[in-house]
C-alpha cells in the first residue's frame, strides 16, 4: 500500500463535469493498492493516518491531528502510484492490484478511516476517470 497525504485547504473530485465529493481544511489521501495488501496493512495505515500531526497549533506548529482541528478528509484511488518506470519509458503497473482485488480492499479502507476519523470521510469514485482540484496547504506533502 502506498499512500500520499497532502494537507490541502481545500480539495475536489469532479467526474464527467460533475462534482462528486468537496472538502476543506484536511486531508487528501491518495492511495495505491498492491497485491499483497491484507487488513492488517489498513488496520495499521487508518490509525497512522488518523493520528498524524500534521495541522499547525497555537504556536504555528505542526502538532496537531485530523480529529483535534475537526478536519475533513478526501480518499482517492491512484493505481498510478505503482506505475515502475526502472525500465523503459512507459511505466509498468504490474505490482498494482487489479480492480476485482483493490476495490474491496479499498472500500474497506474507507469504512476503517470512517471509524477513526469526526466527519464523514469522503471519496472519489473507484476506477473512474477523475479531475482532482487541490490547493496543498504548507505546502505538506507525505509519503507513507
Amino acid at each position: 500500500m502506498i499512500v500520499v497525504i497532502q494537507r490541502v485547504a481545500n480539495a475536489s473530485v469532479k467526474v464527467e463535469d460533475k462534482m462528486v465529493s468537496s472538502i476543506s481544511n484536511g486531508m487528501l489521501i491518495l492511495l495505491g493498492i498492491s497485491n499483497d495488501d491484507s487488513e492488517e496493512d489498513i488496520i495499521k495505515m487508518t490509525n497512522k493516518i488518523s493520528k498524524l500531526r500534521i495541522f499547525n497549533d497555537e504556536n504555528d506548529i505542526m502538532n496537531k491531528n485530523i480529529n483535534e482541528v475537526n478536519g475533513e478528509v478526501l480518499v482517492v484511488s491512484q493505481f498510478t502510484l505503482y506505475g515502475n518506470v526502472k525500465k523503459g519509458n512507459r511505466p509498468s503497473y504490474i505490482e498494482a492490484a487489479k480492480p476485482d482485488i483493490a476495490k474491496p480492499i479499498y472500500n474497506l479502507f474507507i469504512k476503517q478511516l470512517d471509524s477513526l476519523i469526526n466527519n464523514k470521510v469522503q471519496t472519489g469514485i473507484f476506477g473512474a476517470y477523475m479531475l482532482v482540484d487541490i490547493v496543498n496547504d504548507g505546502p505538506v506533502t507525505l509519503i507513507v
